[in-house]
């Protein structure tokens, strides 16, 4: 039974309000939750088949029912759409493809001597967070540093444990205090500041809390200064056990900005953010950056990729980070921001929270140091995917299902290890050209590509002779004996509709190979022609099998397009040096011979092309007036 037009009729009682959408299948099942500023014209669109997103019609296949909550502005639905997703995890919606606990260093500010410690939880709410930090030795290592640079307590300290326990019992401790316990190991070090025996005040205690806090944020500089002049003082006062310890904390500070490789203005702070997708998933890379240092370098791994439009992974990623992070910059920085800006920077405001009514804005950059550090986010992104691929054997896995799921949708007798693709590139029966690539158990098989001049001679393109013409070389008597080619495909793609597949189908029958498995493949909708059926098979958005299609098209479109420029570039060389008088074969090889390429000698001045050796100069000035009309062009 179709469901839509029933869905169709219960949208005309849907407000014209801002707020969040619920679509359902038959067992009551949240399949997406999307939030919209005017609700009935949103959810129309997926009944209409406006909304041009890949995965919708699938989804929609699977709706049995909707719901709606009306909200009393876009912000709220933001929020509100946030915490649905949180609670149902919606299949159809974006989310981390490793959904696990990310480290924060935490501050516990609710005891009289807060502690700093390591953790996965954000439960505590007195206690103040920092990250979320996607290395976990990064964020241990972090914790370190910040001990080496201002003395506090460890929460795993087993005298600041006693302390604590002695505290919440109600008995008092001050500065100076004989406690009878000698200060812990921290202390001699210089990680502690020794309020286990008392001699650190709860106020001077808070003072470093405050400063080790500032330290967190990224705000590093200030302490350079104020270190510096400690030090000068204590070796002024002979004290030099602690002038040793000061000078440890500036070699600390330094040491994380040597291991800075950009150099950016002390004035930067803001999150840079570079996105890297592929068919179905996407590696993102967040540098952030204070103070002109690139503080912590997160990198996450989304579940969706190219089958979502970018408006809907960069909201998404943008809110389940940023509800996460404790740090919020007041610049974020992005390749492109969604149509919703000005809804994602009020929430991104709020979470700032500043005391000086600051706010937080998404910028595009066009150039400068901004842009050239989204560049590097966007390359660290791309390496962020590979790095995961590799270590979660994700290729591998995706291979073999998208062999399995082309077996059963094109009817196959064996999954196809041995997939041939053709394509013809051609420009009105010009240097056309064909490519045959080869994909074995799912990979390129860059040994077994072939590439072929088009021999039949026309005026005009005509892709089915040629297709033609190019089986029946591919496939000829002589090739199938070849250890190398004799060996028949699982599948054949022609990239084209019913005449490629009709002409593929009519040329294997006349070399008698009628049993190997064929298909075109549509180039607008990405359909699969088949010759039993009427209609083609579609397989489903975002599925391992479409991916492989289509990567398996592309790459022979690019080897087909790379063959047909360079033998289109060879015959306009050719025509430009032909146009020259006085110049045949041998001065047109001295002059390709010294000056590489035809790119250098079209940028030659007349006095470099007579200084070759057999080039007069009235040549020489014939040639430059040509190139010079060719460079026109």
């Amino acid at each position: 039974m179709d469901i839509l037009p029933t869905i169709r009729e219960q949208l005309s009682s849907v407000p014209q309000s801002p707020g969040v959408y619920l679509w359902k299948d038959a067992q009551g099942r949240v399949l997406y939750v999307g939030k919209a500023k005017l609700l009935r014209n949103r959810m129309r669109q997926y009944i209409s088949g406006q909304d041009e997103r890949a995965q919708i019609p699938l989804m929609m296949e699977q709706v049995d029912s909707f719901e709606y909550l009306v909200t009393q502005s876009e912000h709220e639905s933001l929020i509100l759409e946030k915490n649905l997703i949180h609670q149902f995890d919606p299949p159809y919606n974006v989310d981390f493809k490793d959904d696990k606990s990310y480290p924060f260093i935490a501050i516990t500010k609710g005891d009289v001597f807060p502690a700093i410690k390591y953790t996965r939880e954000k439960k505590v709410a007195s206690s103040r967070y920092f990250g979320p930090y996607t290395d976990s030795r990064a964020a241990r290592m972090m914790v370190d540093v910040a001990r080496r640079v201002v003395p506090i307590c460890s929460s795993s300290c087993v005298e600041w444990k006693r302390l604590k326990r002695k505290l919440e019992n109600g008995q008092a401790q001050t500065a100076g205090e004989s406690t009878g316990i000698r200060p812990c190991f921290d202390y001699h070090v210089g990680l502690g500041p020794g309020p286990c025996a008392g001699i650190c005040s709860p106020e001077q205690y808070r003072s470093n809390v405050q400063r080790i806090e500032r330290f967190l944020s990224g705000h590093r500089r200030e302490f350079l200064e104020s270190i510096e002049d400690e030090m000068h003082d204590a070796a002024a006062d002979l004290d030099f056990e602690r002038a040793a310890r000061c000078k440890t904390r500036l070699d600390t500070i330094r040491s994380l900005e040597d291991r800075q490789h950009v150099v950016l203005s002390p004035r930067l702070d803001a999150d840079v953010i570079g996105f890297f997708r592929e068919e179905t998933i996407t590696g993102v890379h967040v540098f952030v950056v204070r103070e002109g240092v690139v503080n912590i370098s997160n990198e996450f791994i989304l579940d969706k990729g190219l089958d979502i439009p970018d408006d809907d992974l960069i909201e998404t990623f943008l809110i389940r980070y940023y509800e996460q992070a404790t740090d919020i910059p007041r610049q974020v920085i992005l390749a492109t921001v969604p149509e919703e800006t000005a809804v994602l920077e009020e929430w991104l405001t709020t979470r700032l929270d500043s005391p000086f009514k600051a706010k937080v804005t998404l910028k595009v950059p066009s150039r400068g140091e901004k842009l050239d550090l989204l560049h590097l986010a966007q390359r660290n992104a791309k390496h962020t995917l590979l790095r995961y691929k590799v270590r979660t054997r994700y290729d591998e896995e995706r291979i073999n299902t998208a062999l399995l799921q082309l077996e059963s949708a094109l009817a196959l007798p064996a999954a196809p290890l041995r997939i041939e693709c053709f394509d013809v590139s051609t420009i009105h029966g010009r240097h056309s050209v064909a490519s045959m690539v080869v994909f074995s158990a799912g990979m390129p098989d860059k040994s077994q590509y072939r590439r072929f001049k088009i021999q039949m001679d026309s005026d005009e393109a005509n892709d089915f002779a040629m297709m033609s013409e190019v089986l029946g070389r591919r496939f000829a008597a002589q090739r199938m004996e070849d250890e190398r080619f004799g060996r028949k495909p699982d599948l054949l793609i022609v990239d084209g509709g019913k005449p490629q597949l009709t002409a593929a189908l009519r040329q294997l029958e006349r070399l008698g190979l009628s049993d190997i498995p064929v298909a075109g493949l549509a180039k607008q909708d990405e359909e699969l022609i088949v010759p039993w059926s009427e209609h083609p098979v579609i397989l489903p958005s975002g599925s391992a099998a479409l991916y492989l299609v289509k990567q398996v098209r592309d790459e022979a479109h690019r080897f087909a397009i790379t063959f047909h420029r360079e033998l289109r570039d060879k015959a306009m060389k050719a025509s430009v040096l032909d146009d020259v008088v006085g110049l045949g074969p041998i001065r047109k090889k001295l002059l390709l011979k010294a000056f590489g390429s035809m790119r250098r000698l079209k940028a030659a001045t007349i006095e470099e092309l007579s200084a070759v050796d057999g080039i007069p100069v009235a040549v020489a000035e014939e040639l430059y007036a040509v190139l010079q009309q060719f460079n026109r062009v």
